[in-house]
């Protein structure tokens, strides 16, 4: 029988009644053989979730701060949930544990795992299925960066051992067996692992919406949702600050080509939206498949004349973000000129240090710095065939009354970025949606 690996996000393990509903889902297809699940989310507007909880935890603890009171509402919130499904089940040893661990200093991102621990625990207990310790199967390496191959190698080993199981999401395990989490929102990241270890035909990924959406919500009203999407279109549009789907759950699955199915816990109903290797298929009304954006950036402008003979110009210029341990997010330029954009939060303090670098080792023959830049991502794998995209694009930024200030598109054709104000954000992502959905 073939298999599809279940994440379930925050929201949709945020109580009893939110249990009850993703057993249903995983009961609904036999098919459903592996679960990995978040932390408690929010039960309602004003609610808290739970591992901001351990985190604050473990911050009082660290300053040498009571921390019961706090853990008590933690310890409510997980005895609640087992109460509710009538689970036989105690948690006390495990809490204490945890509480006597975070006294003892034992580090933030064990703190900030309980969450997921716990709830995996709870759900393996409700399904009847086995419980797997993501600690004992998912690992980094000494630097803190993801170990893929060895986990790939000892994930599927182990999941070869259970018919059925629930998994943590968010960490792994250090060499020295010291708890490593994941960035936040990485329970997606663990999804895919298990999903590529299981050599699984679909990994779902359940979550509060419908689908992956053409805009956000909170600019855009009633965005469309995208029916499909490619791995690619995927990382530009996450990059760009789209949420749905940590921007890094890509790759596991990518090596594998298992497809993601992006689905609403509260409307099992829904297709919601693939996530595939390639597709040749577009909606031809539309053309895009997604907008996004963020701000948050520093243009920095360089003029030279005869720029473009000077060899090694260029390498000059990124060496000194180079020094610096700066990365560079885009570099659109001219004959004589180029831009080098950059977080404006990686310049903070050192903005006059590095003009300063770049005056020294490139001597430009003027050099400034632009700050409050925003950038907006029109994706879609069908730009390439379809004629005037970019004309429709700049169209709806001029008739908005929007000043472009960077224009930068890949070779590939998958999307077309543009640098505007901050101010203008919001009024540009909505212009631009309204130009190309009907």
């Amino acid at each position: 029988m073939n298999t599809i690996v279940t994440k379930f996000g925050g929201t949709s393990m945020a109580d009893a009644e939110k249990f009850r509903k993703v057993a249903e889902i995983i009961k609904a297809d036999e098919r459903r053989k592996y679960v990995v699940v978040s932390a408690p989310g929010k039960r309602f507007k004003g609610d808290f979730k739970i591992t901001d909880m351990f985190y604050l935890c473990y911050e009082k603890a660290e300053a040498g701060e009571n921390i019961d009171a706090l853990f008590s509402e933690i310890t409510c919130r997980y005895n609640e949930i087992a109460e509710e499904l009538d689970l036989p089940i105690s948690l006390t040893y495990e809490l204490e544990r945890i509480k006597n661990a975070m006294y003892n200093m034992t580090g933030r991102d064990y703190a900030a795992s309980r969450g997921e621990y716990l709830n995996a625990m709870i759900l393996a207990r409700y399904l009847g299925y086995d419980f797997i310790d993501a600690r004992e199967a998912v690992f980094f390496n000494n630097d803190g960066t993801f170990n893929a191959e060895y986990t790939n190698d000892v994930m599927s080993a182990r999941l070869k051992k259970h018919e059925r199981a629930v998994i943590p999401g968010f960490y792994g395990a250090m060499p020295n067996g010291t708890i490593r989490t994941f960035s936040r929102g990485g329970s997606d990241i663990t999804g895919s692992i298990v999903a590529r270890a299981a050599n699984a035909e679909l990994y779902e990924n359940w979550t509060d919406v419908s689908g992956f959406l053409m805009a956000d919500p909170r600019i855009v009203d009633d965005p469309k949702v995208i029916e499909t999407i490619t791995y690619r279109e995927l990382r530009e549009l996450s990059y760009m600050g789209a949420t749905v789907l940590h921007e890094d759950a890509i790759f596991p699955v990518q090596i594998a080509g298992i497809p993601i199915n992006i689905r609403n816990t509260d409307r099992p109903q829904d297709r919601g939206t693939m996530i595939v290797a390639d597709s040749t298929e577009y909606d031809t009304k539309n053309v895009i498949t997604g907008i996004a954006g963020k701000k948050g950036f520093t243009a920095i402008n360089i003029a030279k004349d005869m720029m473009n003979s000077e060899v090694g110009f260029g390498r000059k210029v990124l060496g000194v973000l180079e020094k610096r341990g700066i990365s560079f997010e885009h570099l659109p330029s001219g004959i004589d000129t180029m831009s080098v954009i950059v977080k404006s939060s990686e310049l903070a303090g050192r903005l006059e240090y590095i003009l300063n670098g770049i005056c020294q080792e490139a001597a430009p023959d003027s050099i400034n710095a632009e700050d409050g830049i925003a950038l907006i991502a029109v994706v879609g794998r069908a730009m390439v065939k379809s004629k005037g995209t970019a004309a429709k694009v700049f169209k709806a930024i001029a008739e908005a009354d929007v000043n472009v200030k960077m224009i930068d598109q890949g070779s590939d054709e998958l999307n077309i970025i543009i640098g505007i104000e901050e101010s203008d954000f919001e009024k540009a992502v909505r212009a631009i949606y309204k130009e190309f959905v009907n």
